[in-house]
């Protein structure tokens, strides 16, 4: 059996999500079935990760096994002429048998795009999170540095999840604006569940005043979720990339 791995584009409006549930449109159920009908195998495609009900993604990776003599490189397009238009396979490759895309892994990449108008944008509702209040940008800039490092991430991590080692790195994290889009962009060796949103949600509350710009340290070492923000939502998020 060959090993081909994806690179994967999409935009998560219309989708619950990348794991595949009953009775619901999924991401990767929504690839596995395009690919079906491509190769006429039953296939299971493996995700380097979850993706939450409307987050987006640029570097998505994911992998399957297949019996198929399609080149690896038409996979590509093979694939792209059945899926609909909000998601794309990038690139497509053979890789050794070993590979798993979640497994395999080394670290991700995410971005989270703020829109801080008075007035929403209806062009802006589905890819980046409104907030109508004037943030402090400087003390949100100056506390996002705070998380950088090995850190028990705890505190930033949304119940349900039944990962038990929640120690994390995160290895850069910046914050930059223009004009009314703040980006968030961090990169790290993995995530905790609904980690960066977490996050985000923390600086936005340091940004409105609601929690204390020298406050993260503190709330790390409490390991307690409660003295962290608010959830962001999730159509502000995208997977950049997946590093291997």
């Amino acid at each position: 059996m060959r090993n081909i791995k994806l690179i994967i584009e999409y935009d998560g409006t219309n989708y619950s999500g990348w794991q595949k549930q009953p009775h619901q449109t999924t991401i990767q159920k929504t690839i596995e079935d395009s690919i079906t009908k491509i190769t006429k195998e039953k296939i299971e495609i493996y995700g380097s990760g979850r993706t939450d009900k409307g987050v987006h993604a640029k570097g998505q990776v994911a992998n399957f096994f297949t019996g198929s003599k399609i080149p690896a490189e038409r996979f590509r397009e093979a694939i792209n002429s059945v899926l609909p238009k909000d998601i794309v396979i990038s690139h497509s490759e053979e890789v050794d048998e070993s590979f798993h895309s979640r497994y395999s892994a080394k670290g991700k990449e995410y971005r989270y795009i703020i829109y801080n108008r008075r007035i929403s944008s209806p062009l802006l509702r589905n890819y980046a999170y409104h907030v109508p209040q004037k943030l402090h940008f400087d003390y949100m800039k100056k506390a996002v540095n705070d998380f950088v490092g090995t850190n028990d991430f705890v505190a930033f991590m949304a119940s349900g999840s039944s990962v038990k080692d929640t120690i994390r790195t995160i290895h850069n994290i910046s914050l930059e604006k223009d004009k009314e889009i703040i980006q968030l962009k961090i990169n790290g060796d993995g995530f905790l569940y609904n980690m960066v949103r977490i996050i985000l949600g923390t600086l936005v509350d340091i940004g409105i005043g609601k929690i204390d710009r020298d406050a993260i340290p503190q709330i790390i070492l409490s390991k307690d979720r409660q003295k962290a923000g608010h959830t962001a939502p999730p159509q502000g998020l995208y997977l950049e990339r997946v590093y291997y």
